[in-house]
């Protein structure tokens, strides 16, 4: 089955600069009119491709003027916790090379524990349309805690419309000590298990499991991962079946057979799919975004967040364990002490 990301926006960038609530904004100014706001403003930079993390290296920033761009209701009741605060456009003429808009916002972890975030933003045209979106990782927001933060959008490919409005699309949070772990530090359990952006293609949907010994010891694995699945509010879904082996909903996808022991040496990893379909027939379909796992019977659970849309199937199916032999530890990465 070709490669090909569930989401697939057009060519953004998109950066996070975070201040705690009633510290000093990094955000270019408060104006909601048209107009430029105020000269030699900080240029938002340091923005990261979509699904790719940003950059951990310090950057000279250099300075422009930005214009106000009108909300319809700046100020408005948050969604999901998120409140867009102010929208500005930058261009070629604003000395901020690379930015052609940016977005103020706030969000409010109203979660009952301390919390890491995904946020997803619309960039809109004059009609509603979309013209770009962006997707950004909030990490670590302590419960009741409320974090500023700026989202931008790159220079647009062809002749994209102006931008008019931005809208929040989607928010998806995990417990802190459940967030995924892709690269930096190794956790304190030794372990970063991740999910990857999955396939689809007719109805048919993969997601990968990716768990990775970063610990100094080998890790020893010979089965499939426990699963539950959580609904947007972190309620758990009941009446799925979670299927051992992947060859129930498609066959060759490498979640079949039996499952093998795998010995992870520091550095090495591991792979399990994730596959459903979304067929929708008579009942009431099942979207359930997150899903907590654990790699082991006795390691601490990680939660992802694949997008399960099963539609009237009911059906989950997990692949078992095995060696991820592609993979390569970035030269960056930390191993625990």
């Amino acid at each position: 089955m070709p490669t090909a990301s569930r989401t697939a926006p057009a060519v953004l960038a998109a950066t996070l600069l975070l201040a705690a609530c009633g510290s000093e904004s990094v955000s270019p100014g408060g104006g909601a009119g048209g107009g430029p706001v105020r000269a030699e403003t900080l240029c938002p930079s340091d923005f990261a491709r979509y699904g790719s993390s940003p950059s951990t290296e310090p950057s000279i920033r250099p300075s422009g003027t930005p214009t106000a761009l009108q909300l319809p209701s700046v100020g408005s009741t948050a969604e999901d916790g998120v409140k867009i605060t102010a929208l500005y456009a930058w261009g070629p003429k604003s000395g901020c090379a690379g930015v052609a808009y940016s977005a103020d916002f706030e969000l409010t972890n109203q979660q009952t524990e301390s919390a890491t975030y995904t946020l997803t933003f619309g960039f809109l045209s004059a009609s509603g349309g979309a013209v770009d979106n962006a997707e950004q990782t909030v990490e670590a927001v302590g419960k009741g805690r409320t974090v500023k933060g700026t989202v931008v959008m790159g220079e647009p490919v062809g002749n994209a419309p102006e931008v008019t409005g931005i809208e929040v699309i989607k928010t998806r949070s995990v417990p802190q000590a459940e967030a995924p772990s892709t690269s930096g530090t190794c956790p304190k359990s030794g372990l970063r298990l991740y999910a990857d952006q999955g396939d689809a293609a007719m109805g048919l949907r993969v997601v990968g499991l990716h768990l990775v010994n970063c610990g100094t010891g080998p890790l020893q694995l010979n089965g499939y991962p426990k699963l539950t699945i959580q609904d947007e509010d972190h309620h758990t879904v009941d009446g799925v079946q979670i299927l051992q082996g992947t060859d129930q909903i498609s066959t060759g996808l490498g979640g079949g057979g039996k499952p093998q022991p795998v010995v992870l040496r520091p550095g090495e990893a591991a792979l399990a799919e994730l596959a459903w379909r979304n067929t929708t027939q008579a009942g009431e379909p099942v979207n359930a975004p997150y899903v907590r796992v654990w790699a082991t019977p006795t390691a601490d659970p990680v939660m992802v967040a694949p997008e399960l849309d099963l539609g009237t199937t009911g059906k989950l199916g997990v692949g078992p364990w095995r060696k991820d032999e592609t993979h390569r530890e970035p030269a960056t990465a930390t191993a625990r002490p």
